[in-house]
């Protein structure tokens, strides 16, 4: 059994390319659809086709659902955010913060998290943290 990689692979480029002239072919279709009369359309056999409303209503169903999809997807994390004022904004399971030892003055430290009292000694200039 193979692992998940991003690396590309016999499979996924010939899906790619498959889902490539998919596309094509479905926008071809769509304007044949869109610019080609219904009688010539029933002439050569094709006798069932959705609305000419659809020509228009379907992509613009389609895109005001795109659109309410982002609203949604925005408000759910706008609503997951702590508030400001959460302990969870200044610390959380996922926090890092630097040990003395870990730091040298001959290197670069690690990246981590900066404790709020340093920010604050920092930003406002403050000698009794």
């Amino acid at each position: 059994m193979s692992e998940n990689t991003p690396l590309p692979i016999p499979e996924r480029a010939i899906y790619g390319f498959v889902l490539y002239l998919g596309t094509y072919l479905g926008f071809a279709l769509y304007l044949v659809w869109a610019f080609v009369r219904e009688e010539w359309l029933q002439s050569i056999g094709i006798t069932y086709l959705p609305q000419r409303y659809w020509l228009v209503a379907g992509p613009v169903y389609l895109l005001v659902a795109f659109l309410i999809v982002v609203w949604f997807y925005f408000a759910h994390y706008l609503k997951s955010t702590p508030s400001l004022d959460s302990i969870n904004t200044i610390a959380d399971e996922h926090s890092r913060f630097l040990v003395d030892q870990e730091m040298t003055d001959s290197s670069m430290p690690p990246l981590a998290d900066v404790p709020i009292y340093q920010v604050n000694k920092k930003l406002y200039l403050l000698d009794n943290y």
